[in-house]
């Protein structure tokens, strides 16, 4: 079965066709797009599939798109219809950047491949397993129930598909396990997994709160919130852009890309050094949390580019959790390489480097669905 998926970012398009029995056959990238510009991107990316990999591109069962919100709505993946648009449309001011590309991108796949069954698989979908305790804030109930104010959680397919990977190689069932999985990448957030489905996510209404990001603060008290407002004369749009913009590691140190932080840190700059250290401190309270909200811990999980790339934060964030159990050991993660395994001999928790493959879980999830509907 071949499945062709799309992922519409704010301002690029990813596009990967894949055969679920032999692997990728073609995949690429459109960056710098404005918007409006995705139908665009679209029709290049077929026009540049069909030139190179016409008959694969003429057996697809499904095209997959990635979707960031669907809101309480969508719990799973879901065969595209006009009320699914128009759900996606109503979205669109929980996530104002990503949903019109989002939908834009779907939209023009319906139009370019009529007869192929389009799916939508949504960031927030693994979280609707949230309880009420969970996802509700503690803020009069009628603006949950007016606004649809509550934690929603993002990087559901990257949390999912790194879950069911960690428990492949720890050879158990996903629902037994406890696992707590960290997505570190410019955005970056961190799920506690228990029995396969999301207990907790550090990202809540919108993809601002929970861990030190690249540009985004994270948690940020309220209160202060209000009097950056009051004294530096911001209205809401721009106190929003300081929060996702100018906050977070750039807002400490200058800098919103953890290597060159890790960098600074070497020359001896102080700004960088507490900024490294706060990125470290935040994760590890957030995985003491959610391994406490879980009454124990089996597996670790670092994904994305810095959750896969810097042994420096994996050492700092681990280096205090040993009271429960994780404990790396420093050639494992010094390595490079794919997928390993980094636990210390005799650690009760093991701890894992998985790449995340978003791509693939939309694929596999969008296979599901064309298989359904065959005769």
């Amino acid at each position: 079965m071949n499945i062709l998926v799309f992922n519409c970012g704010s301002s690029s398009l990813k596009y990967r066709l894949v055969s679920l029995s032999s692997g990728d056959l073609a995949r690429g990238v459109i960056d710098r797009l404005r918007p409006g510009d995705h139908p665009a991107a679209i029709a290049q990316a077929l026009a540049v599939l069909r030139e190179g990999h016409s008959p694969a591109l003429e057996r697809i069962a499904a095209v997959g798109h990635r979707v960031v919100h669907g809101g309480e709505r969508f719990t799973g993946p879901v065969l595209v219809d006009g009320q699914v648009l128009e759900a996606i449309r109503a979205c669109i001011p929980l996530a104002p950047l990503h949903n019109p590309a989002n939908l834009a991108g779907i939209e023009a796949a319906m139009s370019l491949l009529p007869a192929v069954p389009q799916v939508a698989v949504f960031d927030t979908a693994f979280h609707a397993s949230l309880a009420p305790h969970a996802y509700l804030y503690a803020l009069p109930k009628q603006l949950y129930e007016r606004h649809g104010i509550r934690r929603y959680g993002f990087h559901g397919t990257s949390h999912a598909y790194v879950a069911g990977r960690c428990a492949e190689l720890l050879g158990q069932p996903l629902s037994r396990l406890n696992l707590v999985t960290c997505h570190l990448g410019n955005g970056a957030s961190v799920t506690a997994v228990a029995g396969g489905a999301s207990l907790d996510t550090s990202m809540g209404f919108t993809p601002l709160e929970g861990l030190i990001m690249g540009t985004r603060s994270g948690d940020v008290d309220a209160g202060a919130v209000l009097r950056v407002m009051e004294r530096e004369a911001l209205d809401p749009a721009g106190m929003a852009a300081l929060l996702n913009a100018d906050g977070g590691l750039v807002g400490l140190c200058g800098y919103s890309d953890m290597r060159d932080v890790e960098a600074g840190v070497e020359r001896g700059d102080a700004d960088c050094l507490v900024a490294f250290t706060a990125y470290c401190h935040r994760l590890r309270k957030y995985i003491g949390a959610y391994a406490a909200a879980m009454d124990g811990l089996d597996g670790l999980v670092f994904t994305a580019g810095v959750g896969e790339n810097s042994p420096a934060v994996r050492a700092a964030t681990c280096a205090g959790l040993a009271w429960f159990g994780v404990a790396i050991d420093p050639a494992a993660n010094a390595a490079r390489g794919e997928e390993r395994e980094l636990t210390a001999p005799g650690a009760r928790v093991r701890t894992f480097v998985i790449p995340t493959d978003e791509e693939l879980a939309i694929a596999k999830a969008a296979a599901r669905l064309a298989s359904a509907l065959r005769p």
